[in-house]
């Protein structure tokens, strides 16, 4: 049984489409966890290889209760708000625990929803198709929360993606039936959004105003042929909690000189810091010269590595 398989990652995509040859499923807002079940061992691993069991220690119960004995199982775990649409900020007080006691004292319920499984009982299954995997999938694991199946449906992609934007989701994923499990980024996954958003490299911050606390905004960047790209600020999505603790880490981190290879802020109360945090932002759109219009900060990432962070279009992707 491997150690560790890349993930598939999907392409982004705004050419939507329905195709008997394809499934589609919900895109869910949270943070992707890679199961290793090995007898009495199990692994829960972020898409970077973090270990992250501390943050969720509830579905390393189930998993080592409900799932193979020997097998390797993607998904993604989520936290869901009062409107159940998945909540990215709200899976912050999990993702970011100090301890699996504070995981547990956290009001925030988590669940596992498993889409896809790369090994089985001695066996690697990543190149059948994807429709044989999820059947093994289905009958392999006992589903019971917080394990979920995540449902999907056939063919017809535009009609479920505009149900999906109505009830207030991300989008959806698209899943050629047919293909492999290939351990990087495939044109045979693609998103449907709805909304947009992506993952920025935190350059640094300015400060607060008025009674505002912590900080006014953060600086925000990311990577275009190895030069980090000045995107913008964004100063809305934050409660004071999250404003004070923010401000505690960049303290941490912060440096004399701009990490930005092309672009600088406009404004006179700004400290810089070494690009080593990524955070999530969803926006309206970009504008003409790489800034971001209407951005609000989501939650921080602990998944991704800053050289990573591209602009996500067609052509670019993250």
């Amino acid at each position: 049984m491997p150690d560790w398989m890349d993930p598939m990652l999907a392409k982004l995509t705004h050419d939507y489409f329905s195709d008997p040859d394809w499934i589609f499923e919900r895109k869910l807002d949270g943070e992707r966890g890679i199961t290793y079940r090995d007898g009495n061992s199990v692994r829960l691993m972020s898409r970077n290889q973090k270990h992250i069991n501390d943050s969720y220690p509830e579905i390393e119960e189930a998993v080592a209760e409900h799932a193979p004995e020997q097998c390797i199982l993607d998904g993604e775990v989520v936290a869901f708000g009062p409107d159940h649409v998945s909540d990215f900020q709200r899976l912050q007080r999990r993702m970011h625990a100090s301890s699996r006691e504070e995981a547990r004292q956290s009001n925030v319920r988590v669940h596992c929803y498993i889409f896809d499984c790369m090994y089985v009982d001695g066996h690697d299954i990543t190149r059948v198709s994807l429709r044989a995997r999820k059947k093994v999938l289905r009958e392999a694991v006992r589903w019971e929360d917080p394990l979920r199946w995540t449902q999907y449906r056939n063919e017809k992609g535009e009609q479920f993606l505009r149900e999906a934007c109505e009830k207030g989701w991300e989008g959806l994923i698209a899943k050629q039936a047919g293909s492999e499990y290939v351990h990087s980024r495939s044109s045979k996954w693609l998103k449907f959004k709805c909304t947009r958003q992506q993952e920025f490299v935190i350059g640094g911050f300015t400060e607060p105003r008025g009674k505002r606390v912590g900080l006014g905004a953060l600086l925000l960047g990311f990577y275009r042929d190895g030069q980090l790209i000045y995107a913008g600020k964004v100063s809305t999505g934050f409660d004071d909690e999250t404003l004070a603790d923010l401000r505690a880490t960049l303290n941490k981190i912060k440096r004399k000189t701009s990490p930005f290879d092309v672009g600088d802020p406009e404004h006179k109360c700004v400290h810089f810091v070494t690009p080593k945090l990524v955070c999530e932002v969803g926006f309206t759109e970009w504008t003409s010269d790489d800034k971001l219009r209407h951005p609000r900060f989501l939650g921080l990432r602990r998944d991704k590595d800053p050289k990573d962070v591209h602009k996500e279009t067609e052509q670019q992707q993250a």
